[in-house]
């Protein structure tokens, strides 16, 4: 039996993620108090209880979050249930514009709080479940789309109990993901955009893939990500670890990194079935 916890800033994406797990077959509760979350899991395996595969709970910061979460997590994973906390976020200006398009009130502003007030005290409240959880994805850049088939993903492949693995190409220029577990520069390689021929295609483009190919440094860091990577993902995987996001950048998101990203995706993806490859600037998502 699974249980997946979403928590995470309000207008960061946990109803999506909460709709996505009950489509794909998850009993889902939504705005669950955390002090209730060891009773549901007894529940769960009360067997005069209907049993139940998967479940998943969403817990905002109106729920007392700051409880000493550790010890209720504790509490649900001795008995027996599998366990895994997943974080949603998103920087502050994101937030605002989602607030402002859809002219919802924020859950922790309806004492006349400002918005930007309220955003800093419900980071304050989640701090303590942020420190538990198991996966953190920040969602700034991520259309609702694309969330819910990054959230499909590793839910599947999670099914299998393998460690899942995102490989995130991203742009300098346009800020470091929040969520990566590791980060990697390319700025330091040849770069296509001063080819007048390639500046316009994208490191999936054949002539790009070409160019970058017949230069050695992209080579040689190539090689080195992949020994590097390729030592300790079986060490974070025994670690008991469910995901491991890597980020490769460049300035612009457009070009080496794409090429990096994805060429790494592609040559681990033949080692295992659960990796997968998003390309944040290019504004695409694919799996390997």
């Amino acid at each position: 039996m699974r249980l997946i916890i979403i928590s995470g800033m309000s207008g960061s994406g946990k109803s999506v993620a909460l709709h996505t797990l009950e489509d794909l077959g998850f009993y889902c509760i939504d705005n669950l108090p955390i002090g209730l979350l060891a009773e549901f899991a007894s529940q769960l395996t009360d067997p005069g209880h209907q049993a139940r595969d998967d479940a998943a709970v969403s817990i905002d910061a109106r729920s007392q979050v700051d409880r000493l979460p550790e010890q209720i997590l504790e509490q649900v994973r001795v008995s027996g249930i599998e366990t895994e906390v997943l974080f949603l976020e998103a920087d502050d200006k994101t937030l605002i514009k989602r607030y402002s398009e859809t002219r919802r009130r924020h859950p922790l502003s309806r004492d006349g709080a400002p918005l930007a007030e309220a955003l800093k005290r419900e980071r304050r409240l989640l701090e303590p479940i942020y420190a538990c959880a198991d996966s953190r994805i920040d969602t700034s850049q991520l259309r609702f789309q694309q969330l819910r088939e990054l959230i499909r993903s590793r839910v599947l492949d999670r099914a299998v109990q393998t460690l899942s693995i995102l490989f995130e190409s991203f742009g300098y220029k346009h800020g470091v993901p929040n969520d990566a577990d590791f980060v990697f520069d390319t700025r330091c390689l040849p770069n296509p955009h001063w080819e007048p021929q390639l500046r316009s295609l994208t490191g999936l483009d054949k002539a790009v893939v070409q160019f970058l190919e017949n230069e050695p440094l992209v080579t040689e860091m190539f090689e080195s990500l992949q020994s590097f990577l390729g030592m300790w993902m079986p060490r974070f995987e025994a670690d008991n670890r469910s995901y491991l996001t890597i980020a490769i950048g460049c300035t612009g998101g457009q070009h080496r990194s794409v090429y990096l990203a994805d060429r790494l995706a592609k040559h681990f993806s033949r080692q295992r079935s659960n990796v997968l490859v998003r390309h944040r600037d290019l504004l695409s998502w694919s799996a390997s």
